[in-house]
């Protein structure tokens, strides 16, 4: 997923929808949990916050359409081929799973996994194969953007599932320790894949 230039404004109908835009999108929606981490990201990609949200109307538009390209179409279409494919197991499936760098977050990777007719399953962002993990031991380790969602269910195992907000977010139940060692119920939110916020009880 190449950086691209910053997009043009105002941009016209016909000027292709680029890697650089889709990252736009993909923090469009963490601005509402994290603003301030998004502006600065904004800033080192070179963008205004109307440049931002016109990728992120143009993406919908694209998504909504009658004439929409089936998803993973469209993702190849906008990032171009996949940077690697690796085969996933999921339950008795083998899963084919399409990753593309995003220099935004140089240790992650966008992930769209297909089914076995090539519908999509999920979008998200995951660990580069190639990359560590994050130290998750306790609450204060569960920092915005730190992780995504396997990395935290991995860590503080048996974690729940929980439907999210909206289609691009996901929630997750556990019970994790916090700085003095007490043990805590802990509701985890994640946009695209990635750790937004956390509320502990």
């Amino acid at each position: 997923m190449p950086s691209g230039k910053p997009p043009a404004s105002p941009s016209g109908p016909s000027r292709p929808f680029t890697p650089l835009d889709f990252q736009l999108v993909l923090l469009r929606r963490m601005a509402d949990h994290n603003p301030d981490l998004v502006e600065d990201a904004r800033h080192a990609l070179g963008v205004s916050i109307a440049d931002m949200r016109e990728a992120n109307k143009r993406w919908q538009a694209m998504v909504r359409s009658p004439r929409s390209r089936a998803a993973a179409s469209r993702y190849r279409s906008v990032l171009g081929a996949p940077g690697s494919v690796l085969t996933r197991k999921v339950g008795d499936l083998e899963c084919e799973a399409w990753l593309w760098p995003v220099p935004l977050w140089p240790d992650l990777r966008f992930e769209v996994l297909l089914a076995p007719n090539g519908a999509v399953w999920n979008e998200w962002l995951v660990r580069a194969p190639d990359a560590g993990s994050p130290a998750l031991r306790t609450l204060d380790d569960l920092t915005p953007w730190s992780c995504t969602v396997d990395e935290a269910a991995r860590a503080f195992a048996p974690a729940r599932p929980m439907e999210g907000t909206a289609p691009t977010r996901w929630g997750l139940s556990f019970t994790a320790p916090d700085a003095d060692g007490v043990r805590r119920q802990v509701v985890a939110e994640f946009t695209w894949g990635l750790l937004q916020r956390v509320a502990a009880r």
